[in-house]
């Protein structure tokens, strides 16, 4: 087992940014709460706020639509906690929407993905306007990421929002893994929700953000002294949030980087097929985050695969990292379509702003040695 280590699994998280780690640490000696209204909690008030504008910046939004989550999971929760009679959204979702979705109230209809990854847009517009119709306007949600964290496939955001707003439904998605990594656009997207999280872009874990358009109003998920405009009780995390804003500056700056790690991308999986010629490139055809390579290769099994990754000093993941230790297939390639061996033989490799040539060429000669192993897939 070699001792040099190698991140490609920047979609479980980033590393912590200098910056972010900088404004965690100025942010612990500052003791005052941010409800406060003397100097001390002026000041902590004034990192909130900072962080809000910085946050806001990245994704194209207002400072007064951030509210500050503990992360991407409980924004989801907030969104999908609301009275809405009829919530649309596919198999593709990450665990953080479908669970939720799963415990509300509303009426569930679920959407068709093509064997690419990407959302079919008639039936969705099919579906949407049948749900309003029998809801009324107002009163349907419907769900789309915007960029899938095992498969790295963009999904037509735009084109789902004109439909929605035509036939008067909400829209929501979870931006977790584009933000930071592709441009965002919260007011040209014309959602009316997005979910957004730290440690995607190199800031803490444990702090998030939910965007909020303005003039819609949510109930509290977490009800307390009112903080977060009444919308999320409880004294914020000051040090996370610093943090997150640190980060969200240093990602919107970075974001010219995206078409040098697309061209490390696409070299890795140009050395990889030419190493493995029958396997595939899951959502290859479609477009997708510059730093995103799952693939699947028959006989392969996936939890192997990652372990002798891990002994090369090489961190990948099979699908994604909130569902390392339960054995199955990942229900995203199961909603694409894809049988349960190959989807079980997927592995999700994801590259980052700090990413070099180095590291791809460790990635291709320690798949070359996966590959050439014998391949029993997995009994599990």
């Amino acid at each position: 087992m070699t001792t040099q280590r190698t991140c490609l699994d920047w979609n479980a998280t980033a590393p912590l940014l200098p910056e972010a780690r900088a404004a965690v640490e100025r942010a612990l000696d500052v003791y005052g709460n941010p409800s406060s209204v003397h100097a001390e909690g002026r000041r902590a008030r004034a990192i909130v706020e900072t962080a809000r504008e910085q946050v806001a910046a990245l994704v194209g939004a207002k400072p007064s639509e951030i509210i500050f989550t503990s992360g991407a999971t409980e924004a989801c929760a907030m969104v999908l906690a609301a009275p809405f009679a009829a919530i649309l959204l596919a198999g593709i979702e990450h665990d953080a929407v479908l669970r939720p979705a799963e415990a509300a109230t509303g009426a569930h209809t679920a959407l068709e993905v093509s064997a690419d990854g990407r959302i079919d847009i008639a039936n969705l517009a099919d579906k949407l306007r049948s749900a309003v119709a029998a809801h009324g306007t107002g009163s349907t949600l419907a769900v789309l990421q915007l960029a899938n964290n095992e498969t790295g496939v963009l999904q037509p955001l735009t084109e789902v929002t004109a439909i929605a707003r035509e036939a008067g439904a909400l829209v929501f998605t979870d931006a977790a893994q584009a933000a930071g990594r592709i441009p965002v656009d919260f007011a040209a997207l014309a959602v009316d929700f997005m979910a957004l999280s730290a440690h995607k872009l190199g800031g803490p874990k444990g702090i998030g953000a939910l965007v909020v358009r303005d003039g819609h109003d949510l109930p509290a998920l977490i009800r307390g002294g009112g903080q977060e405009r009444r919308r999320r009780g409880g004294t914020e995390n000051i040090p996370g949030i610093a943090g997150f804003g640190a980060a969200a500056e240093v990602a919107r700056r970075a974001i010219v980087e995206r078409d040098r790690i697309a061209h490390l991308r696409d070299r890795l999986e140009t050395g990889l097929l030419d190493l493995t010629p029958d396997a595939h490139i899951i959502g290859m055809g479609a477009e997708r985050l510059p730093n995103t390579t799952c693939i699947a290769l028959s006989g392969l099994s996936a939890e192997t695969a990652v372990i002798r990754f891990d002994l090369a000093g090489i961190a990948v993941s099979a699908g994604a990292a909130c569902s390392a230790g339960k054995i199955g297939a990942s229900h995203v390639l199961m909603a694409m379509g894809l049988d349960e061996p190959t989807a079980r033989s997927a592995v999700r490799i994801s590259i980052g702003p700090t990413t070099t040539d180095h590291d791809i060429d460790r990635c291709i000669a320690a798949w070359r040695e996966i590959a050439a192993h014998p391949r029993a897939q997995s009994a599990a």
